[in-house]
């Protein structure tokens, strides 16, 4: 199932909570023509069902309400690790010093008295706003270079380690070795090259999209025709681990976007279904038009799949998603941070569905063809006619 949290929000969404109806209306009024989306909630209930699936910026919040009150409501949602970082004003006629001191207290970032000034909320709003972005900004920036530090600390010394001990026993070692042991070591050590440099491969175009250092290129393809290309280096690994790789593409199909970010979100969906994928299983890559004017990607293995706290954290890069494959091939969890940043480049989506020992499968959309947008805008502003 699709998981919309994945989603590029750009319009700030505030979840308004009263029991007071033209409370809920005057704040609407204030802070719809600023541009934000806002959800105005009746009690505390409805807020806490509302804030666990909407995931808003930030809470306005009375305190005094039928049910749970706005301290209560505060507080629970300070201890959702989910949740608890998401700014919370107070908006209450309890303006004595006491009870401001017990909202914020509880978890609140600011205060307003009841009756409030326009300007007041909007100014507030905006401030509130703006450092939840920025600490947010600082949480991803910190994320993202422990994320560098510990594959530069774990994942490449792993295979670093095993290519340098197989290249000193090979060269001490040669004039004893038959030729059969000569060849093993040698494939060895090539599998050993080909995970580094797949690895620094990631990881340079992960450190370049970071820094914007990736020109984006969109233009029309025909999907079939870089294929082949992006897929060759994976062929290999299924051809020698026994996976088998097929297509459900139309040769006709057009995609609209970048052919790097494309090819390179295949490639490592695909390398990630071959690790986890055991001997003579299959993997299908497929493409279809959906609604929309997009494309739909799939690529599903009948591996050994994820539970749903795996899946959860599967694009979190806070998060270590470094399982081994099922021929203890490495996997540092970048190939999937580096396709979640290539197709939300596009304003796409990617999600998983996946079950333990029943697969995966992956999803991702991008724009279709441009010359249908062009047909179906044309078509809805009346200049075509049936």
């Amino acid at each position: 199932m699709k998981d919309n949290t994945l989603n590029n929000r750009f319009t700030p969404n505030i979840l308004m909570v009263d029991d007071v109806g033209t409370n809920l209306k005057l704040l609407d009024d204030i802070l719809n023509p600023e541009g934000y989306k806002t959800r105005p909630v009746p009690n505390g209930e409805l807020a806490l069902i509302a804030a666990e699936k909407e995931k808003p910026d930030l809470i306005l919040l009375d305190i005094m309400m039928p049910g749970i009150d706005g301290f209560e409501i505060c507080r629970r949602l300070k201890e959702n690790p989910g949740l608890s970082d998401i700014p919370i004003i107070f908006i209450s006629a309890l303006g004595d010093t006491d009870n401001i001191v017990k909202a914020l207290t509880a978890g609140g970032v600011d205060y307003i008295n009841k009756p409030f000034q326009a300007e007041e909320v909007k100014a507030r709003v905006r401030t509130h706003l703006k450092l939840h972005r920025q600490s947010k900004e600082l949480r991803e920036l910190n994320a993202t270079k422990d994320k560098f530090f510990s594959i530069i600390a774990h994942d490449l010394r792993g295979p670093f380690s095993g290519f340098l001990g197989l290249s000193k026993l090979l060269a001490e070692e040669l004039p004893g070795l038959t030729q059969k042991e000569i060849q093993k070591m040698s494939g060895s050590m090539r599998d050993s090259a080909t995970n580094l440099f797949n690895l620094l491969e990631n990881l340079l175009e992960w450190s370049r999209m970071q820094q914007g250092g990736i020109i984006f290129n969109p233009e029309s393809i025909w999907l079939m025709s870089i294929m082949n290309d992006s897929m060759s280096p994976v062929m290999d690994s299924a051809d020698k681990k026994g996976v088998e790789i097929r297509y459900e593409i139309h040769a006709d199909l057009e995609v609209f976007a970048d052919a790097y970010m494309l090819a390179s979100t295949i490639r490592n969906l695909a390398s990630n279904a071959v690790k986890f994928t055991r001997k003579g299983g299959k993997i299908t890559i497929a493409a279809k038009t959906v609604p929309g004017n997009l494309v739909e990607f799939s690529v599903r293995d009948t591996g050994i799949g994820m539970n749903p706290e795996m899946v959860a954290d599967l694009f979190r890069i806070d998060v270590q998603n470094n399982r081994r494959g099922t021929e203890n091939e490495p996997s540092s969890g970048l190939g999937l941070l580096l396709s979640k940043d290539f197709v939300e480049k596009h304003q796409g989506q990617i999600w998983v569905d996946s079950e333990e020992e029943k697969g995966s499968t992956f999803y991702f959309t991008l724009p279709g063809d441009p010359r249908v947008r062009s047909f179906e805008a044309m078509t809805e502003q009346g200049h075509l006619m049936a």
